[in-house]
């Protein structure tokens, strides 16, 4: 059985987005080869992890970035076979997950690394993984500006083999901070740093920020994120790391002309329809008050969903091709939408999300209007919601 209310993705589109994003690079830069880092954390930003990492391996994924060792081994339970990158943070977890799952990770603090290597030499293999540095967004990384002491002996460890370096743009999406040019510039400085360290006792390790040639298994670079991918060229690097851009939607306020498509639509059903008369108020708290008569369409979708409270007065729905206002309060179940002067019915299709007739309602424009991000509206689709694949 289906709930009324929807998510449908369209994996058809998803694998043009990752397609159209490297084609993009390769011609903005055909003379070096730049390959993808395809984002998949938090259950693929709410479109469905499982799903969408298959669809993006068929599209030619070979490298997928989770946010957790728990993550990458639902991934590997779902039948992923590309190499996966855990980004975020090791020091709590269960390390045997790394080789049970065979899973990259990133090492971005010298207490992780010292845990990883013993684990590692518990299991007798060589681990290879991501080297983080923070170079201004004070989160997770080593200090770019304090290398010579926290980084020998990490690259000094026997059973750990350095694949890549990188770091993340804490302001690549605000075109008029500073911070963007400056944590570049600090990056580029530590991997000279870092060349410098290897070439001092901890072997060759060849950062080469112009893509010259470098020897076999040789570490790689990485910086952008889909804002920066967008932003500037010169951090596109090795690799490249689209989130948001393979779901079909352009990091605000920038814009793209890469040909994207979003892939998630969110739609329900009208399940009553209600008069108002003038004066009386709907929902919790009576935040709307009829100033006329009023016709009002109750949908079954709420904040259990995560549809957010700020909706409503705020938001609308597309209901017969027009703009139904959210009045009243986003209940826990549901919500109410003014439908007055429209002929509707129970049974009609509402959508939340995505294109009816000529209009469209897209998760920029939802997130402008209740102050939040693109990111926050997708990943809080609530699990309730039944996803289906296209």
């Amino acid at each position: 059985m289906i709930r009324p209310t929807v998510a449908r993705v369209d994996l058809d589109a998803l694998k043009s987005n990752y397609r159209s994003i490297v084609a993009h690079i390769e011609s903005e830069r055909p003379e070096r080869p730049t390959r993808a880092i395809a984002v998949v954390k938090a259950n693929a930003y709410g479109h469905g992890a499982p799903q969408v990492a298959r669809a993006l391996e068929d599209a030619g994924a070979d490298l997928l970035a989770c946010a957790d060792i728990e993550e990458g081994h639902a991934l590997r339970e779902a039948g992923v076979r590309a190499e996966i990158l855990v980004f975020g943070a090791l020091s709590v977890s269960d390390l045997d997950g790394l080789f049970d799952c065979r899973l990259t990770p990133t090492i971005s603090t010298p207490g992780a690394a010292r845990a990883v290597q013993s684990a590692a030499a518990k299991y007798k293999q060589t681990l290879r993984y991501h080297l983080k540095l923070d170079t201004g967004m004070n989160r997770l990384g080593f200090r770019s500006d304090n290398l010579t002491r926290t980084l020998p002996e990490l690259l000094a460890s026997p059973n750990l083999e350095l694949a890549a370096v990188y770091t993340h743009f804490a302001t690549a999406d605000d075109p008029e901070s500073p911070l963007f040019a400056d944590q570049r510039a600090r990056f580029e400085r530590a991997l000279d740093a870092i060349n410098e360290l290897a070439r001092g006792g901890a072997g060759a390790v060849h950062l080469s920020t112009d893509g010259s040639s470098r020897p076999a298994r040789a570490p790689y670079i990485h910086a952008a994120n889909s804002a920066a991918v967008l932003r500037d060229s010169r951090v596109w690097y090795d690799r490249v790391r689209p989130g948001l851009l393979l779901y079909g939607i352009v990091p605000p306020p920038l814009a793209s002309t890469i040909a994207l498509t979003p892939i998630m639509t969110l739609t329900s059903r009208i399940v009553a329809v209600k008069g108002v008369r003038v004066g009386e108020g709907v929902g919790y708290g009576v935040k709307f008050r009829a100033d006329r008569p009023t016709t009002i369409a109750i949908v079954p979708a709420g904040y259990a969903d995560g549809l957010d409270l700020r909706l409503a007065g705020r938001g609308a729905v597309l209901i017969r091709g027009r703009r139904a206002p959210i009045v009243g309060s986003v209940c826990m179940d549901m919500l109410m939408a003014d439908v007055s002067g429209l002929d509707v019915s129970p049974g009609d299709e509402v959508v939340i999300i995505g294109s009816q007739d000529a209009d469209r309602i897209d998760v920029r424009e939802m997130a402008a209007q209740i102050g939040t991000i693109p990111y926050e509206i997708l990943c809080r689709i609530g699990s309730r919601i039944e996803r289906v694949y296209d």
